[in-house]
């Protein structure tokens, strides 16, 4: 072992490195979490318009579904400029700067007109809010060590759940009360609130955020120095291993593997994601509104608790492996079963199976990112993450198309035969994670007890 790798270990036990990592999380966590809740809910609300959409503007269900994930092609092709300017102009301002472009884009949701106006606008979210969560996957790992890196990718990571747990009943509520409002529909209000919400969250953010550690007033001269001194250890150690430079981390194999890994995780968070309010409807023989709102949010209420807590138990390298491996092996099964408990119509089955996929695909996130983040630095992490994470949510435009496409190849009424489809990739990832214990670097060792 490295006298590097003894010394940052070392450092990761001193009392004043563990009071700088503690004051950093409380100052910048809530802020993250909040954008990636707006981030998460601007993204898939339009789930709660479905229905409505096809009524008031003519939006078939293969252009709905066209428009739901072409959002991941402007996402994917913005996402590497996205993340290099962030490293240019800093996390404070770019991150700013995504949030309220974004927002304006979602508010205009209201005033879509039909099938063409909303497919443009689903593009356009796409571009605008390129580069955000990339761009916090790179500050977190500039802030906090590989040691506990899961731990706060899972805080992080917590905000999809309250995005689904707090936004199913907050959309379905506006609906229903944008319903009593003469000349506008339910469906428009909420598309008009949500997005205001992330304008004010990026005003926000750039007061709240701190680009680096070397600008953190919060932390005093020995708590900046120490954690400015483990995480320049760090990057020495992916230095050594790692790729430098833009084009090298695109060409790294392992920056592929992960992309693919994180495709099939985007697969089966999509395809649940996009139809739980119509699936949970279907389940339960009730029309989308605040009813089905509050019993779409029941699997993320559960899902806060595992990702928190596995994520916080991820802290070793067998630890990461073994979790992500049954996460996934666990969240293809659960797909499977609520797709089954559907076809019998067995609503209360159906909703366990599906609180299970969430929990288990939530708590594979936090894991999944830190393997890239401990050998990518620099403009490396710039390009390998934004590359991961625009490829990987290329997932979020096939899984809606594939969904329905299986159920008009089957001519399934149900839609359980697409659900079938969207939980076979799962088990490929879980073999790929699986097969990452031939996979050593340096950072590794910092996992080690």
């Amino acid at each position: 072992m490295s006298d590097t790798t003894t010394s940052t270990r070392d450092l990761l036990e001193t009392p004043v490195l563990k009071s700088a990592i503690s004051k950093a999380s409380r100052r910048l966590m809530p802020m993250l979490v909040i954008l990636y809740v707006v981030a998460f809910l601007d993204r898939t609300n339009v789930g709660f318009s479905e229905a409505a959409l096809g009524v008031d503007k003519g939006i078939s269900a293969g252009a709905f579904a066209l428009g739901a994930g072409i959002f991941f092609i402007g996402y994917a092709l913005f996402e590497i400029p996205s993340n290099l300017l962030l490293t240019k102009f800093g996390a404070k301002v770019w991150l700013a700067r995504i949030a309220i472009t974004w927002g304006i884009v979602s508010a205009c949701f209201a005033f879509v007109q039909g099938e063409t106006s909303f497919i443009i606008l689903r593009f356009l979210l796409g571009v605008t809010e390129a580069g955000l969560f990339p761009g916090v996957i790179m500050f977190l790992a500039a802030w906090f060590p590989n040691k506990v890196r899961v731990k706060m990718f899972a805080i992080f990571y917590l905000a999809q759940p309250f995005s689904q747990m707090m936004g199913a009943p907050l959309s379905g509520w506006l609906i229903n009360i944008g319903d009593q409002v003469p000349g506008v529909e339910g469906w428009q209000v909420m598309f008009f609130v949500e997005g205001m919400l992330a304008v004010v969250a990026g005003v926000a953010a750039y007061f709240f955020l701190i680009n680096s550690p070397q600008d953190a007033k919060f932390l005093d001269t020995d708590e900046k120095k120490a954690l400015l001194d483990v995480m320049a250890l760090e990057d020495n150690v992916k230095e050594e291993t790692g790729p430098r430079g833009v084009l090298p981390a695109m060409r790294n194999g392992k920056v592929w593997y992960f992309t693919i890994i994180y495709f099939c995780l985007q697969i089966a968070v999509y395809g649940v994601t996009f139809y739980l309010p119509q699936q949970v409807a279907q389940l339960t023989g009730q029309k989308v509104g605040l009813a089905v709102g509050l019993m779409a949010a029941i699997p993320w209420f559960f899902g806060i608790f595992a990702c928190y807590f596995i994520g916080k138990a991820a802290n070793t390298v067998i630890r990461r492996r073994v979790w992500g491996t049954w996460l996934f092996v666990s969240t293809g099964l659960c797909i499977f079963g609520s797709a089954w408990a559907g076809t019998n119509h067995l609503p209360a089955l159906g909703i366990v199976f599906i609180t299970l996929a969430v929990c288990s695909f939530l708590s594979i996130g936090p894991i999944a990112w830190s393997y890239p983040t401990a050998f990518l630095t620099g403009t490396a992490a710039a390009a390998g993450i934004g590359l991961i994470n625009s490829l990987g949510n290329l997932g979020g435009f096939v899984a809606p198309i594939l969904r329905t496409s299986v159920n008009q190849i089957a001519n399934d009424a149900t839609g359980s035969a697409g659900v079938f489809a969207l939980g076979v990739l799962p088990f490929l990832a879980a073999v790929m994670m699986y097969v990452t214990k031939r996979f050593h670097n340096k950072a590794d060792e910092l996992l080690e007890k």
